[in-house]
């Protein structure tokens, strides 16, 4: 649930995490909760800002103040598949980070990385001077260490809820 992903984020918290954390998810349980009060209570529990996939910048003016009220940053995605003008729209919308989305089709572990991602780096560091964050589909050390060696960050999600699944984390 909404309330209990937020006491996560307080429980790494206090458990010393300091990195920043960006929330990931779907806007509508957003918009159910209230941009304003979810914003509020992410920051309060200790979020650092927000990436919801299905939200088009175009759509998200609400949510990106009420993220700028609440300290946190609004990263929108890219897909290779992103023309110059959604570069430059994206470009000018996102705090903290772009979402450089690896792949065209679905997220999860992939056995290599796209030989386009070289290209598709380079082709928003030509628009943008923002930090590039490369994710979906980086599932091994090596694959995160040749992204890690064209773009700025490394997002390694589905890792992390197999971490979150599959052990204890608490532990």
């Amino acid at each position: 649930t909404t309330t209990a992903c937020l006491e996560q984020v307080r429980e790494l918290r206090q458990r010393g995490v300091t990195v920043p954390l960006m929330l990931m998810g779907y806007y509508n349980p957003i918009l159910a909760y209230g941009e304003t009060a979810f914003c509020r209570d992410s920051r309060a529990a200790g979020a650092s800002g927000l990436i919801v996939p299905d939200l088009p910048p175009e759509e998200g003016t609400a949510l990106e103040r009420a993220c700028q009220q609440n300290g946190m940053a609004m990263s929108y995605l890219l897909a290779p598949t992103s023309t110059h003008s959604r570069i430059r729209i994206v470009h000018m919308r996102s705090t903290g980070f772009i979402y450089l989305v690896s792949v065209t089709g679905v997220t999860g572990a992939r056995d290599e990385l796209s030989l386009d991602i070289v290209d598709f780096v380079q082709r928003v560091r030509a628009e943008s001077n923002q930090s590039l964050a490369v994710g979906f589909g980086i599932s091994t050390p090596q694959q995160a260490s040749q992204v890690a060696a064209i773009a700025d960050g490394v997002i390694v999600g589905s890792a992390l809820v197999q971490l979150m699944v599959y052990t204890d984390w608490k532990a």
